[in-house]
């Protein structure tokens, strides 16, 4: 039985073909990791730019509220009317609040002095039934 060859010139070929093909992925894939790379290198430098820019708007409103703008005098009466007028509402919400926690604290002693004293009166009930026996 004879097994059949592959001419030469045919093998190289076949060969050739293999490399070509392993070639072609490869440089696909160097291109595409070399893109990767670009795009990371973009993203770092992105993010290094936010991060400039935030700091930036930090310094600005920091050095607005160490230099605050000075406004007129009828400005200045407004806003001092308007932090009066908050002060004395949260003045008063505090008060309120104040008053409801102990009202509802009284409450509660009171409900419980109630549930007490029946438990009391049934208690003294048992002993009292018990003692006539």
């Amino acid at each position: 039985m004879d097994i059949p060859t592959i001419p030469d010139q045919l093998f190289i070929l076949i060969i050739l073909i293999i490399i070509a093909f392993v070639v072609i992925i490869v440089a696909a894939q160097w291109k595409s990791v070399a893109k990767s790379k670009a795009s990371i290198v973009l993203l770092e430098k992105e993010i290094e730019l936010k991060k400039m820019s935030m700091v930036e708007k930090d310094i600005e409103s920091k050095r607005l509220m160490d230099n605050p703008i000075p406004l007129p005098q009828e400005q200045q009466d407004s806003l001092s009317a308007i932090r009066q007028s908050t002060t004395q509402v949260r003045s008063e919400v505090g008060y309120l609040h104040s008053e409801i926690n102990e009202r509802l604290a009284r409450l509660e002693a009171q409900t419980e002095q109630k549930k007490l004293e029946k438990m009391l009166k049934e208690i003294e009930a048992k002993e009292a039934k018990l003692k006539k026996q």
